[in-house]
């Protein structure tokens, strides 16, 4: 039997271990159309047994010593480099993955797991001053249950990092994954923290729909909710975590620019830009979806982005050596064509690509295109790169900081015009001479305006600020005299 043999999750959910559902729903690759596997549907009761049942195992699993909740997740990351192969292997079938992405994809969150193994014993409160005789103190106490809900983009990593530090920080996790990337995004997750000893109860994988996602968020046990996925959802869950006084955190959506200065290398600077807009099809929160070139290089750059686009083979990536791999389902494809044909509708011109490729959508470049295009305004989230030209740097910063958006940013070029630009945006994250796609676990990742409720993930830092509770503590030698 391997490490994700169907034969302990199929037609599963996991909840205190592996639990026939009364209902499920097929696991389906979505460059063939085929049935991988099943998988057990929640519904919002299981949601509430569960957060139940994780109130209850949270308070033994807080309680564990440090050394044994760093272990765990240390183990966690042996187990991800034993079964590397295999997990890959999910992440292209299911998640329409190249191979290349799937391998940097475990790579992610086995670093994940043995950066978090260190939150256990990281320093979690400070010593305060006080006018009175007393010791005051402010600690850091676990959140409790923490809800997790992912996206199928990068479902392992996306689910991972806020699962990996809210355990190692003694919360106990409902994790609901994306239904068509649950077992990449979710079965893996399970199995790997039961392999790695942690204590039932504290995990439960919850695969679902919507429904499933509010029960989630409406729990009363939940008290730090934890999204990853569109910024219309995002602010849905914001608004109904509000209005039950609890934490979310939101890393939303993303239509994220790469400047190109003048005087940039511009074959380096067309090969950044591709990796960017075609990494994993552009199913990338931090995609590069706006391509602002210097009017002096906008010529070159555009020709250079195009051979390469119409260069990059698409197809089925785990049966032929291809660089884009499938949209993950049809819906998805079909907008991205359709905001490629209304933008060229209304004047833009396709330099590279186009086109629909069975399941695939090819590598598309678009050269004419003005700000107020789809392909300009919306994340397309798909292969397709429009490109602008500017001016000036005070033109750059307008069209960089124009838009709803403010996730990632890429500057290529000097570094000190680069740096005075950075200076002057609007994102949660900036990368000089660097495209846009960028993470490690040790790193905040966040962004600002309709990207999300800034850095709530990523370091020690940002861990234990979005996974625990701040507490003050005083301690007297003897008890006060009061005047009452």
């Amino acid at each position: 039997m391997t490490f994700l043999d169907s034969a302990v999750w199929g037609g599963r959910f996991y909840s205190d271990g592996w639990q026939d559902s009364a209902s499920t729903y097929p696991v389906v690759e979505p460059a063939t159309g085929e049935q991988l596997a099943t998988l057990g549907q929640a519904t919002p009761e299981l949601v509430r047994r569960a957060a139940s049942r994780a109130a209850e195992a949270q308070r033994a699993w807080a309680a564990t010593s440090p050394q044994r909740r760093a272990a765990v997740l240390r183990r966690a990351g042996d187990l991800f480099t034993e079964h590397a192969g295999e997990i890959e292997d999910w992440l292209v079938r299911e998640a329409g993955s190249v191979r290349t992405k799937a391998a940097f994809e475990v790579q992610l969150a086995l670093g994940e797991c043995f950066e978090c193994a260190a939150l256990p014993t990281h320093p979690q409160g400070e010593v305060l001053t006080s006018e009175d005789a007393r010791w005051s103190l402010a600690r850091r106490r676990p959140a409790g249950v923490v809800g997790v809900i992912a996206p199928f983009n990068f479902p392992l990593v996306l689910g991972l990092r806020s699962v990996a530090p809210a355990l190692a920080l003694g919360n106990a996790v409902l994790l609901k994954p994306d239904p068509r990337t649950a077992v990449s995004g979710g079965v893996v997750i399970a199995r790997i923290f039961e392999e790695a000893g942690l204590p039932d109860g504290v995990l439960h994988l919850l695969p679902g729909d919507g429904a499933v996602g509010q029960a989630l968020v409406e729990a009363p046990e939940v008290r730090v909710v934890s999204f990853t996925g569109s910024t219309p959802v995002g602010r849905a869950i914001g608004e109904q975590a509000g209005r039950l006084l609890k934490r979310a955190h939101l890393e939303l959506g993303g239509n994220n620019a790469l400047v190109v200065l003048p005087g940039a290398d511009v074959r380096k600077a067309a090969s950044a830009g591709a990796f960017g807009a075609y990494l994993h099809q552009g199913q990338i929160c931090m995609t590069t979806g706006r391509h602002i070139v210097h009017e002096s290089l906008v010529e070159e750059y555009t020709a250079a982005l195009a051979a390469k686009a119409k260069a990059l083979p698409v197809g089925d990536p785990a049966r032929e050596d291809v660089a884009l791999g499938p949209i993950i389902d049809r819906r998805q494809l079909e907008r991205v064509h359709g905001i490629v044909t209304e933008s060229v509708a209304a004047g833009a011109t396709v330099a590279a690509g186009g086109e629909i490729s069975g399941p695939c959508y090819q590598a598309t470049v678009l050269t004419d295109v003005t700000v107020d295009m789809p392909a300009w305004r919306e994340e397309i989230f798909g292969p397709v790169a429009p490109v602008v030209s500017f001016a000036t740097l005070d033109e750059a910063a307008h069209i960089v900081d124009d838009c709803e958006y403010g996730l990632s940013v890429a500057i290529l070029g000097d570094v000190g015009t680069a740096m005075k630009l950075a200076d002057r945006i609007e994102s949660g994250k900036i990368h000089i001479n660097e495209q846009t796609v960028g993470d490690e676990p040790n790193a905040p990742f966040g962004g600002v305006k309709a990207s999300g409720t800034g850095s709530r993930f990523g370091g020690a830092t940002a861990n234990i600020d979005a996974f625990t509770e701040t507490q003050w503590v005083t301690v007297r030698p003897d008890i006060a005299d009061y005047p009452f």
